[in-house]
């Protein structure tokens, strides 16, 4: 992947900053530079294979910024206060999880550059596919990678921002980087069609663990959410369905779905891919720091110093989350941990213990943050990151969106609900209405998925976001003294976010703002 220049294989590159896709540079270097250019080198197999890399690495910037749009923009997590630090990138980041976010914000602005810089990437590699000089046998699971990536790219976008510029050829102008905003329904005729041509030309998993490429058990489940999404109940529980056949199981413990040492697991539907070291053509996951205390020393919680005082004290787990765990939830422990300290005069955290959530009393003097734990595996973790691939669809995931399609026809979801809840050590749910039943799925979801990125879109979905996040913010105000008044009042313009400003500057006509 760091060996591609993308700059020498297409001109496209050039243009994408008026398309808002940006590119990481070490994503795009190739040595020598006089090796290819877009004529020679979209020809091989190999080379198909590489640009395809290429359309997979823009996940992992999105990942950096869809923790603020998910987890913290919803009841699940919180950050740190910072008040010696009232810098820009602190105050906007806090914005997003205080739902006070503008169009200029740059933190929630960057998962829609990174996800159209990942569209661009899979349209070259269809439309160039598409004239190679291939058989179909070598073309299908190619074009089926790119489809699916695609897919996810526009329904992470559709979800967050409504009607898009849809983008499907490959950018050659200056003319062709200006496209108007399609509405709603037919970006998901889109990403329904590319999902459903990927499921067409993908293979399950041939055996686990996987190689972490996109599969057809990965388009299967994306196209399960997108019918969900689009309360298309009876389509989703027939796919969700398929799912078993292709090899996918839970593990027998819930902690062994994040370990380094088991991944792409029969769990895995589809994660994103890390490799830790230091050396060159590694790619750690930074993650970890980002989701702890602030401090000049989290050694106590890693096994090594890092010092994360400039990027730590995001993602921190409520304590409306922590306290909807059930008694014997073995999640609990599993995902959140405490690490115990004092703040110095620089705001900064000095860890003195780590510690179990579960009956967790300060030490005298002490002060305890729960942090996410089922991210931390000290004996692989680096000085720039960790071994932690990230989840993005497990079978769990599948069973309980199972549940959910099920229960919402007037289904019995027992089954699939209860398999969850049993490894999680916990009594079977109770056959109750569909009414109770859908809470009772619906925090299932929450702590079986909590810290994936799922938390927001599932409030969405179910339309209870403005309840309940108005619900967690007056009580979150009682608790702390940091947020403004206007903080945690979400109305209906704001289940969107705004489209980036520089956007509707650049095609005032056709890039419309969302409703503020």
């Amino acid at each position: 992947m760091n060996k591609l220049n993308m700059n020498k294989i297409y001109s496209i590159l050039l243009v994408l900053i008026v398309t808002a896709s940006s590119c990481k540079k070490d994503f795009i270097d190739l040595k020598p530079e006089d090796s290819y250019t877009g004529e020679t080198f979209f020809k091989t197999e190999d080379q198909f294979k590489q640009a395809v890399v290429a359309a997979y690495a823009p996940l992992r910037d999105v990942l950096l910024n869809d923790y603020f749009t998910s987890e913290m923009h919803s009841d699940n997590t919180i950050y740190q206060p910072y008040p010696s630090n009232r810098g820009t990138a602190y105050l906007y980041r806090e914005q997003i999880s205080d739902f006070t976010n503008t169009p200029t914000n740059d933190y929630a602005n960057a998962v829609w550059q990174h996800c159209y810089t990942g569209i661009s990437r899979t349209n070259i590699v269809i439309e160039r596919l598409a004239a190679a000089d291939l058989s179909d046998v070598v073309k299908a699971p190619i074009d089926g990678e790119a489809k699916f990536l695609r897919a996810w790219y526009y329904f992470k976008l559709v979800r967050l921002y409504g009607g898009l510029p849809l983008f499907l050829k490959e950018v050659k102008t200056t003319g062709d980087a200006f496209k108007n905003r399609s509405g709603t329904d037919e970006v998901y005729t889109q990403i329904i069609a590319d999902a459903k041509d990927a499921i067409s030309k993908l293979s399950a998993p041939a055996k686990f663990p996987q190689s972490g490429a996109g599969t057809k058990g990965a388009a299967t489940m994306l196209l399960a959410e997108v019918y969900a999404t689009q309360k298309k109940w009876a389509e989703a529980e027939v796919l969700l369905n398929t799912l078993p056949a292709m090899g996918y199981a839970l593990n027998a413990n819930y902690a062994d779905a994040f370990s380094p040492t088991n991944k792409n697991s029969k769990e895995s539907i589809f994660e994103v891919q890390y490799l830790p070291g230091n050396e060159l053509g590694t790619t750690p996951n930074p993650l970890t720091f980002h989701f702890l205390p602030r401090s000049s020393n989290t050694s106590i919680v890693l096994g090594i110093n890092i010092n994360n005082s400039s990027t730590g004290g995001w993602n921190t787990p409520s304590a409306d989350l922590i306290s909807s765990y059930e008694p014997n939830d073995k999640r609990l422990d599993a995902s959140i941990g405490i690490v115990e300290g004092a703040y110095n005069a620089s705001d900064l955290f000095v860890y003195s213990a780590n510690k179990s959530i579960l009956n967790y009393t300060p030490a005298a003097g002490k002060t305890g943050v729960p942090y996410i734990k089922k991210y931390v595996h000290a004996p692989l973790i680096v000085t720039t990151g960790s071994g932690d691939n990230f989840p993005i669809y497990r079978y769990a995931d599948a069973l309980l969106l199972l549940a959910e399609v099920q229960n919402e026809q007037g289904k019995s979801p027992l089954t699939a609900l209860n398999t969850v809840r049993s490894r999680a050590g916990l009594a079977p749910a109770p056959a109750n209405s569909a009414v109770a039943l859908r809470d009772i799925i619906a925090h299932e979801r929450r702590v079986e998925l909590a810290f994936e990125n799922h938390r927001w879109n599932d409030l969405v979905r179910s339309g209870k976001a403005i309840e309940t996040v108005n619900a967690f913010g007056a009580k979150l105000k009682t608790q702390v003294n940091y947020l403004s008044s206007d903080a945690y009042m979400l109305t209906q313009n704001k289940l969107l976010f705004p489209i980036p400003q520089y956007e509707v500057e650049l095609n005032p006509g056709g890039m419309i703002q969302n409703p503020l």
